[in-house]
């Protein structure tokens, strides 16, 4: 029988008087919004499939005698910084400033014990939050391994994260992310991690490079990748997750959510192909290494900009990185020192283009403040980044270095971290000097 009218407005309005309910609560405190807090938890789990992503990309890069040692630094910062997280870093990176703003604190942070029924203004519950943040804060130690992977202690390394998170990592986030942080007040952009996380990592990188030394045998002896199909489904993990990383950091599901997705899509491939046009003029073959490491270069410029920038400024963010990136491995292979996996030549630099770069190619509207003014905070950014994880990353090297030692001594670095540090063979077969 048909609906009447009456019987179907009074269905309507009901409707309509539930979906106004979920906005607000009763105390008039926001609700949950089970939409976003949907899209939310997917990108926390995007985001923590990058670092098993990170450990076959890197897994793959090295000698077959360093597959697992190489891989446990990604799969350990999960376990380290996790838990670091968990007790005091979601306090001291959200907390309020502390210090004269040096990180933050708020006692209801610490071990997230006062944070169980809160419900942020955007409608999803803080748990999601700090735990989306949290996998921001796992791979940025992760991507460091890189630099001095093949050559370092296991337990040294362990400590150094576990330092850097709490030292470096956390007061850069409450700087750039935290609503009182002397970076945000000023206006810097950065959407999704270009100066927190890849400029960080990549300063950071590169004064552990040069601080351990290169590997034994580096350059004269021939230290070829083991397993560049691992690399790849790396890469392609990364790739996947990166979006949960750029559109997740919009902490929405709307436009702006569809507008990151859609212009780390546009870099990435823009950074891809770039790679391969580029190895195409200068070696008339394009090479699997070389795509990966464009996806990277385009991922990477995009993630200060995502929230910010038109797909055609996405496009020209990720062409150029891809040309910048590859110079600077070039100079690194010049100047002789070894970043084992070229943190700072892709992460790094990338990073700082993207972070700089977006200025020129903002979205119309997005700042009230002019261009040149907009720029200057950029490279304020970029430099207080670079300066003080370099710095700080120097005296946490050396304190490790001298009180737990850090650099592999020369045997147990011939025979492998696999063997030496696990006691574990990464394929049934094993060649020591592959």
């Amino acid at each position: 029988m048909p609906t009447s009218r009456p019987a179907a407005f009074r269905a309507v309005l009901f409707v309509a008087l539930c979906l106004a309910g979920t906005a607000f609560a009763d105390d008039g405190s926001p609700a949950v919004d089970t939409g976003i807090t949907a899209w939310m938890l997917t990108s926390t789990g995007l985001v923590l499939l990058m670092v098993p992503g990170l450990a076959m990309f890197y897994g793959g890069l090295v000698r077959t005698k360093n597959v697992l040692g190489t891989m446990m630094h990604s799969f350990a910062a999960m376990a380290i910084v996790g838990v670091l997280w968990m007790v005091c870093g979601y306090a001291m990176s959200f907390g309020s400033n502390t210090l004269g703003g040096w990180f933050g604190w708020n006692p209801d942070y610490f071990m997230l014990k006062g944070i169980d029924s809160a419900i942020m203004d955007a409608g999803i519950p803080e748990y999601v939050f700090a735990m989306f943040q949290g996998k921001f804060a796992i791979i940025t130690p992760a991507l460091i391994a890189g630099a001095f992977a093949e050559r370092v202690r296991f337990r040294g390394y362990c400590i150094f994260i576990a330092l850097w998170s709490l030292i470096v990592y956390n007061p850069l986030c409450h700087w750039v992310w935290a609503s009182d942080g002397f970076l945000f007040i000023r206006g810097a952009i950065d959407f999704a991690g270009g100066t927190v996380i890849h400029i960080s990592a990549g300063a950071a990188a590169l004064v552990a490079a040069l601080y351990l030394g290169p590997r034994r045998g580096y350059p004269k002896t021939a230290m070829k990748p083991n397993n560049l199909v691992m690399t790849l489904m790396g890469a392609g993990l990364l790739w996947v997750g990166w979006f949960g990383f750029n559109a997740g950091s919009s902490v929405a599901s709307g436009l702006v959510t569809a507008q990151a997705l859609t212009v780390t899509q546009v870099a990435a491939a823009a950074g891809a192909l770039a790679w391969m046009v580029l190895e195409g003029l200068l070696h008339r073959k394009a090479t699997t290494l070389g795509f990966v490491s464009g996806v990277l270069a385009g991922l990477v410029a995009i993630t200060p900009a995502a929230g910010a920038v038109q797909p055609w400024g996405a496009l020209l963010l990720g062409a150029v990185a891809s040309v910048l990136c590859y110079s600077a491995i070039e100079l690194k292979n010049k100047l002789g020192y070894d970043d084992t996996l070229d943190v700072f030549g892709i992460h790094g630099i990338a990073a700082l283009w993207g972070a700089i770069g977006l200025t020129f190619v903002l979205r119309p509207g997005t700042i009230e403040v002019p261009m040149l003014h907009q720029l200057w905070v950029q490279v304020e950014g970029c430099l207080v980044s670079l300066g003080y994880s370099a710095g700080m990353t120097f005296v946490l090297l050396l304190l490790v270095e001298k009180l737990f030692g850090f650099r592999l001594n020369e045997g147990d670095e011939r025979a492998g971290m696999d063997h030496s540090l696990h006691k574990e063979h990464a394929y049934g077969m094993l060649n020591l000097n592959s």
